[in-house]
């Protein structure tokens, strides 16, 4: 069975990579968008203009699950993006109800792109698992950029890591598959302190389900 991934840039390769790991015999397919990288800070028109043809493609190359592996994409467009293809998606989107399930200080630091952070649907998420939590919204606005371009300026990343420790975060959500990148230095900086959590293995699961209901 063949599987498209796609995402603006190399998150998506992460994300690709542990479905190979995991599911060995789905032929994947990745597609980015270097030219239009990084998504976090661009308005919905526009980014529905942008994957509307690369999805396209992934369908037009035979893919019959798509996985949607950006945040950004799926917490503004994937609602429009069902409606306008028959194929089957799986969308990336913040953890934020098993970071519920999970903190005991009830504080939440969510790394997220600005454009999801101002998202209907993250505000949805917010609203109905962290009511009445503490949830932190670091400035992580430039990172896809830097990791997309490989200027990864390591003194940023740990400041803004370290303020939200020291306001006693207890768990912290990667709300963009680009962050995965640097899921460990960030559970180094965490450690003991803080869980952190990206959606890969949920994604998988996810993946499975679907892919019985096909078969």
């Amino acid at each position: 069975m063949k599987i498209g991934v796609f995402d603006s840039g190399i998150g998506g390769l992460s994300v690709a990579n542990a479905i190979k790991k995991a599911l060995p015999d789905l032929e994947v397919v990745l597609k980015e968008d270097k030219d239009n990288v990084p998504y976090g800070t661009k308005s919905p028109e526009l980014l529905l203009t942008l994957v509307t043809p690369i999805l396209q493609e992934l369908v037009d190359q035979g893919c019959q699950v798509i996985v949607i592996a950006c945040n950004t994409v799926t917490t503004t467009l994937i609602g429009q993006i069902r409606q306008k293809f028959n194929i089957p998606f799986v969308a990336i989107e913040p953890m934020l109800k098993p970071a519920s399930e999970i903190t005991k200080t009830g504080v939440v630091a969510v790394c997220a792109t600005p454009t999801t952070i101002s998202s209907p649907r993250y505000r949805w998420l917010k609203d109905t698992y962290l009511s009445g939590k503490t949830v932190l919204e670091p400035d992580c606005s430039d990172w896809s950029y830097l990791i997309e371009n490989n200027k990864i300026d390591q003194m940023k990343i740990d400041e803004r890591i370290n303020e939200v420790l020291q306001k006693n975060a207890d768990v912290i959500v990667l709300g963009c598959t680009h962050y995965h990148w640097i899921e460990q230095e960030i559970k180094e900086l965490s450690k003991d302190k803080a869980i952190v959590l990206q959606p890969e293995q949920a994604i998988i699961e996810q993946l499975k389900r679907v892919i019985a209901q096909l078969v």
